[in-house]
């Protein structure tokens, strides 16, 4: 599986490419599917291109993606889209339109609650695991774990990625017998993409891990990086 992200948290000031409004997000994820994608991940944001997990703003988030494509498509709990765990929690409980899983990152206050919360709801959940946190550690002794939809092993570290991608899939182990979707950031991105490829581990790629293409070339959209993205893991797959 290759998932796209088509935005997370960035704005304005990362380019044009980056979609902002649930139409240019719709169209995005749209050609992003034309491209192979088969998994979204995306971040609803205010007018005012921030993150958000207002119940409108994500139904309308939803509502224009969903009238464009038909794969799984999830969003983002993140504490800086709603700092405060009970606030953050509230405003989960309260969404009027479910999307099909939410990550929920898991060295962030409030974890636990979030997860159980989309669980009841129905809303598959990704377990955020990021590299130089206490995530995997809490996930391994987390009575959720079997429950969630799968792991997010996220590796935040650009200048040795592949490195840390090894030592947090050796910190998750088995992960509750959950997949795996393995992915770096920015400089990250591309040598993190090219391991899952190599362990056959899902993997995600888009405007919101990196803005460039494996040659350092700037990304013009999510669907180019969705083409780069199954070419590289292609590869990597078959010199495995």
């Amino acid at each position: 599986m290759v998932q796209v992200c088509l935005n997370g948290p960035r704005g304005a000031a990362d380019g044009t490419a980056v979609p902002l409004t649930p139409e240019s997000m719709a169209q995005a994820a749209a050609e992003a599917v034309a491209a192979g994608a088969t998994d979204m991940h995306v971040h609803p944001k205010t007018p005012c291109g921030r993150d958000s997990l207002s119940p409108r703003v994500v139904a309308a988030t939803l509502e224009a993606i969903r009238a464009r494509v038909s794969v799984p498509v999830g969003v983002t709990t993140g504490a800086w889209a709603e700092p405060d765990p009970s606030a953050r929690l509230a405003r989960v409980r309260g969404w009027t339109v479910l999307p099909d899983h939410a990550s929920v990152n898991w060295h962030e206050p409030g974890a636990e609650e979030i997860a159980a919360a989309l669980i009841d709801l129905g809303v598959g959940v990704e377990a955020g695991v990021w590299s130089g946190t206490d995530a995997a550690a809490r996930f391994a002794v987390s009575p959720l774990g079997p429950k969630v939809l799968r792991v997010l092993a996220e590796v935040t570290d650009t200048e040795a990625a592949e490195t840390s991608a090894r030592t947090l899939l050796a910190e998750l182990g088995t992960a509750h017998g959950r997949p795996v979707l393995l992915h770096g950031e920015d400089a990250g991105a591309w040598p993190v993409l090219r391991l899952a490829g190599r362990l056959g581990l899902a993997t995600r790629i888009g405007l919101e891990d990196t803005l460039a293409l494996p040659d350092g070339r700037r990304a013009v959209s999510n669907a180019q990086l969705v083409t780069e993205g199954l070419a590289q893991y292609r590869w990597a797959r078959r010199s495995s």
